[in-house]
């Protein structure tokens, strides 16, 4: 099973350095990203188990990335964590909520909180993957019966052949008979 992954995202590189130090020690790797652009060529290249997304960047900000996100059916399930040192604004916080946000977190928080909410969705996506794998596993065992079957159903049409062909052959010599063409 991959590493689940989570993209940080935000224009300040000490409020990068930050998140990478207050998710340290959990099972994840965490991807930097600058800007709203650089977190969509980021979601073309995998899956991530959630975002933590900066509301307020130059370019394209916070909701704008979000949305694209969100339009796009690869990454329409990640879980979006907005994160804003904006003063706490109903506004904005429903415009968050409106583009797909889970969750949409003032500056200063409380370090574990957000800790505790990461590590939930990075359990929810090794659930996934486990069900995937485990899917995955189900389809190749079908397939495989499908190909015992038909090597089976292929065996049942030799022996088949084989009595019409010789009725009086008992099961013994009838059984060299389909070993001795099964080679």
């Amino acid at each position: 099973m991959s590493t689940a992954r989570v993209l940080l995202v935000d224009d300040r590189n000490e409020n990068l350095v930050a998140l990478e130090a207050i998710l340290q020690g959990l099972p994840v790797e965490c991807v930097v990203t600058r800007s709203g652009e650089e977190a969509l060529r980021q979601l073309l290249r995998g899956e991530f188990a959630a975002i933590l997304l900066d509301a307020q960047m130059p370019g394209m900000d916070g909701f704008e990335t979000a949305g694209h996100i969100k339009q796009r059916e690869r990454t329409r399930h990640t879980p979006i964590i907005f994160l804003t040192a904006a003063d706490r604004d109903s506004h904005l916080e429903m415009r968050g909520y409106s583009v797909g946000a889970v969750d949409y977190i003032t500056k200063p928080f409380d370090p574990w909180m957000l800790r505790t909410k990461v590590k939930v969705f990075i359990d929810l996506w090794n659930r996934g993957e486990e069900l995937r794998e485990t899917h995955e596993h189900h389809l190749r065992l079908q397939q495989r019966h499908r190909e015992l079957a038909d090597r089976l159903s292929q065996a049942g049409a030799q022996v088949a052949k084989l009595r019409a062909e010789h009725p009086d052959l008992d099961l013994d010599e009838l059984e060299r008979l389909v070993r001795a063409a099964a080679e």
